[in-house]
């Protein structure tokens, strides 16, 4: 990762507006509605057990996301509901392991991969308000 200056960390912090201005927000949102529209191609028994769950893992995320970003102003709650964002990734992924062996003509590992790049994107934001957010 490349350091930032301080003039670039402050235009960053300065072009946050809302929670629709993180990349990680947008990018959880689309990401949530494919998730979902791939679910509902689940056999009929599967669309209220695994369906369900990473229908709502991958919801979790970008509401995570803007839960903390609406407590931002407090550094240790932004970073604690960015972390629980992570760790509903973490489980969306898993859910997608498990569609990818269960159901391969889902190509549930399209997904995986980016949801891979979410988790980079996530990790890195993460790192930023950790290191660099004041409030």
């Amino acid at each position: 990762m490349v350091a930032m200056s301080n003039k670039e960390e402050v235009d960053k912090k300065k072009k946050i507006k809302s929670y629709k201005d993180l990349d990680i927000y947008n990018m959880s949102f689309a990401l949530a509605v494919e998730v979902h529209k791939l679910s509902l191609q689940l056999p009929k028994f599967e669309l209220y057990e695994q369906g369900s769950q990473i229908r709502r893992s991958s919801k979790s995320i970008k509401d995570n996301i803007v839960e903390g970003y609406g407590r931002r102003k407090y550094k240790n709650e932004f970073m604690k509901f960015l972390i629980y964002a992570q760790a509903s990734l973490l489980e969306t992924q898993t859910q997608l392991d498990m569609l990818h062996e269960l159901y391969p003509d889902l190509k549930a590992d399209i997904m995986r991969k980016k949801y891979n790049e979410l988790g980079r994107k996530l990790y890195n934001f993460i790192t930023f308000v950790d290191e660099k957010w004041e409030t």
